[in-house]
């Protein structure tokens, strides 16, 4: 008789997260008024939130920071002048499939297609995952560029989300870059440590510092109130095994545009041993313009920033730019 080995609980927790825009509004005691807009805006990027995400969220508030970065809105159905499907140059910069290129020295894998949360603003809501490696055989075009690029020291997993490959996966294609002997720093981009913190588990840590790799984690929080409960307690966890993690947000229009917003979200990452590393002015991706805010006023909350925090707690405020070989400061 065999055994039943039994799902990881982020397994279990992703399988039910929420991916209807209806129940998402009956969850939240929403206003009838937002269902048909959610409905029309949800098919042209559906909709995912995790429960413990939406645990952290108020009830029966539209404007809650938290719900403004998942709800479907009718402004994502306008085409709005100067916003475009690839915002960012991401295919320009495909070396070989699911292998990206656009900064010396290090080279991006779009991982995995998946993530646990659709964000409403991502700059990849449009990137064609399907393309994209599926198999560890796959992978081996976008392997043989690295092997044959000596300059390349730093890879970085990205996606979708590097971590919605099950440990498994993600240590065989760890594995397969380890053996590339250039290659020494490991970057992993990921919002599951806040989204589904119960990704952070003890086999997730081994495998990360067990690697021959300098690994470091960048996650992404873009407002405080993401941080509570077991958010902190995952992001904890990855600092205390010794692994460097690093925050980047985006400014957001109506989520963490205000000084004080901004602020407390700095001190409580610094707080969990988490520092501040970029805030991305918006990506201009079409079906999200309305989250944009201005430079100017971007430039004056670092300006305030400047004034409140140590400079360690202080993100750098950067644009992405087609072509360039780096992010763009927008703040000296």
């Amino acid at each position: 008789m065999m055994l039943q080995v039994a799902a990881p609980s982020w397994h279990r927790e992703l399988a039910t997260a929420i991916r209807d825009a209806d129940q998402l509004m009956d969850r939240l005691g929403l206003p009838d008024d937002l269902r048909i807009p959610a409905r029309r805006a949800a098919k042209l990027f559906p909709v995912m939130v995790t429960e413990s995400y939406l645990a952290r969220m108020r009830r029966v508030d539209p404007d809650d920071p938290l719900l403004r970065q998942v709800l479907p809105l009718d402004a994502e159905t306008a085409r709005i002048p100067g916003f475009t499907t690839d915002a960012v140059g991401d295919q320009q910069a495909e070396l070989a499939p699911g292998l990206l290129q656009k900064y010396a020295g290090r080279a991006l894998l779009i991982a995995t297609g998946a993530c646990a949360i659709h964000c409403r603003y991502c700059f990849r809501r449009h990137f064609p995952y399907g393309d994209a490696p599926r198999t560890l055989d796959d992978w081996e075009p976008a392997l043989a560029t690295l092997r044959a690029d000596d300059t390349i020291h730093e890879i970085i997993l990205s996606g979708g989300d590097p971590l919605m490959l099950t440990d498994r996966r993600l240590a065989d294609l760890i594995q397969l870059l380890a053996e590339i002997p250039h290659l020494t720093r490991l970057r992993i981009h990921t919002r599951l440590p806040i989204v589904l913190p119960s990704r952070v588990t003890d086999e997730l840590l081994e495998l990360l510092v067990s690697s021959r790799f300098s690994t470091i984690m960048v996650v992404h929080a873009n407002h405080a109130c993401e941080l509570a409960g077991d958010c902190g307690v995952a992001l904890k966890k990855l600092v205390r095994h010794g692994i460097p993690t690093l925050n980047q947000a985006v400014l957001l229009r109506g989520v963490n545009d205000t000084a004080d917003t901004l602020a407390d979200l700095c001190e409580q990452l610094v707080d969990l041993g988490v520092m501040p590393y970029y805030l991305h002015q918006l990506d201009r991706v079409t079906g999200a313009a309305h989250f944009e805010v201005a430079e100017d006023i971007g430039r004056a909350l670092i300006q305030e920033l400047r004034r409140r925090l140590p400079g360690y707690a202080v993100p750098q405020y950067v644009r992405e730019e087609q072509g360039e070989s780096h992010k763009t400061p927008l703040l000296s």
